[in-house]
Parts: C-alpha cells; structure tokens; sequence
C-alpha cells in the first residue's frame, strides 16, 4: 500500500473510532470541546475559543451561553480589554470533562479487552506511539 493509500485509510479508520467511542457521550460535543480547550489551555476569551474549535464566533458564544447556564464555566473581565470576557472552566466543569472522559476510556477499553489478544494489545501500544509522533509531525509542520 502507498503512502496516499495508507493516509486515507488511517485517516478514515481514526474517524469511524472516535465516532464509534463517542456514542457513550451525554453532552454534546461542542460543549464538551470547549471544555476541552479550557482545561488544556487555561482560559479563553469567546473568539479564541471559536478561532481553536473551527466554528463561528455566534457558535462559540451560544456554547459558552450554555456552558454558563450549566455552571461548567465563569466568566472575568479580560485584564487588558475590558470589551473583552475571558471564560473560565469550573470545578463542576471539570468534574464533568473528566467524566466524559472516563466514559469515552472505559468503551474503548473494554472493547480493546474484548476484541484484542496480548499481542495485538502490544501492536496496539506500539501503533500508539506511531500516532502520536504522526501528530506531533503534523502540528509542527
């Protein structure tokens, strides 16, 4: 298989996993990623976390809205904009996060306990590393 080949297959097979992984999800998932970005990078104005995410400034508003009314985040006036809000992740925000989280690990892992010997569970861990060099490549580049 060449290199296009294999791209497009990995890529297609990552797709169909992370689908399959999130069926566990019980909120949705752009709430869930904007948690996600607050969490690993501190916090965030509005337009930041629609500039990260990939959505429109509108999209990103009405999730923090919501986010908000939920309590999994604060807003603060931003430090040196004062038109500005830097939105903030919440202990409950948090707490939530990692449940999904905890949710979306124990599917997998179970399906790799039910579906994969020793050995395939070592190529597995081995493919790990793989992906993850292949995202560091790509976020570098």
């Amino acid at each position: 298989m060449d290199d296009e080949a294999l791209a497009e297959e990995l890529r297609h097979t990552i797709g169909e996993l992370v689908r399959a992984v999130r069926t566990v999800d019980t909120m949705p998932s752009g709430e869930a990623a904007a948690l996600g970005h607050l969490d690993r990078g501190g916090p965030q104005t509005t337009a930041e976390l629609a500039q990260h995410r990939r959505v429109t400034h509108q999209s990103a508003a009405k999730t923090v809205k919501e986010l908000l009314a939920d309590g999994f985040v604060r807003t603060e006036p931003h430090p040196t904009d004062g038109r500005k809000l830097l939105v903030h992740i919440t202990d409950a925000g948090r707490a939530r996060l990692q449940a999904e989280r905890e949710q979306r690990s124990g599917r997998l892992g179970t399906a790799i306990s039910e579906a994969l010997d020793v050995e395939e569970r070592r190529q597995l861990s081995d493919c790990v590393r793989l992906l993850a060099r292949l995202t560091d490549r790509l976020r570098s580049s």
